[in-house]
């Protein structure tokens, strides 16, 4: 996927990843300083920049529009739970209007089923992990629109080995934030692959979309 873009396309793929990599590396400092924020959201804006310059169309401003609410959920989330959420929020029903767009005309028995189970198991895992019941509510709504969003995408006429995939670690990254303040929270794991998941699928996302939509006429 990365070989059919020019030069100024891979200089901005490479940007993201050295962002993000440098991020990971980087994320200890505590309280996080803003240069640091600002560097987090740099990977994911890099793809939403990609898209916009790449992407044709209605299809490639609205993968922008997904990717730009990815970065700027990363960064506010740094300020404010609610407010980063709620950026991630209307990416994924944005990217759910996308993947619609896209939708799969035949779908056989196993992928109906997964889809099905996706939509079921996301919210019910979002409802039930945090600790602090009082917030139970609040999440069950953003993992609604997370499970909603993976389904659309495996569903999707995009690569379930790009987009379907990469939609599936995003579920799993925001499955560990729920656990981190529950099952988890004395575990390490959340805090070595909540960042690798999340980068990684939205850069699956990011590349499958756009394979697809440089190749099929504006819609």
């Amino acid at each position: 996927m990365i070989s059919t873009f020019d030069t100024r396309g891979k200089t901005l793929i490479a940007a993201s990843v050295i962002a993000a990599i440098a991020f990971y590396l980087l994320r200890s400092a505590d309280p996080m300083p803003v240069a640091l924020i600002i560097l987090k959201g740099t990977g994911v804006g890099m793809l939403a920049l990609l898209s916009l310059l790449y992407g044709p169309g209605r299809n490639g401003a609205m993968l922008a529009g997904v990717m730009a609410l990815g970065a700027l959920g990363d960064m506010l989330i740094e300020f404010d739970t609610v407010a980063g959420a709620a950026a991630f929020l209307i990416g994924h029903l944005l990217a759910v209007v996308l993947y619609l767009r896209f939708r799969r005309e035949r779908l056989t028995t196993s992928q109906m089923m997964l889809a099905l189970v996706i939509l079921v198991t996301v919210p019910f895992a979002g409802w039930s992990l945090p600790a602090d019941r009082a917030s139970a509510p609040m999440v069950l709504v953003y993992a609604l629109a997370l499970g909603l969003m993976a389904a659309a995408a495996w569903t999707s006429r995009f690569s379930r080995y790009s987009v379907g995939i990469g939609a599936v670690l995003f579920v799993l990254s925001d499955l560990l934030i729920f656990a981190e303040g529950g099952p988890l929270a004395d575990s390490a794991l959340p805090h070595l692959l909540i960042w690798p998941l999340y980068y990684i699928g939205q850069l699956m996302i990011c590349l499958g979309v756009l394979g697809v939509l440089r190749r099929e006429p504006i819609r």
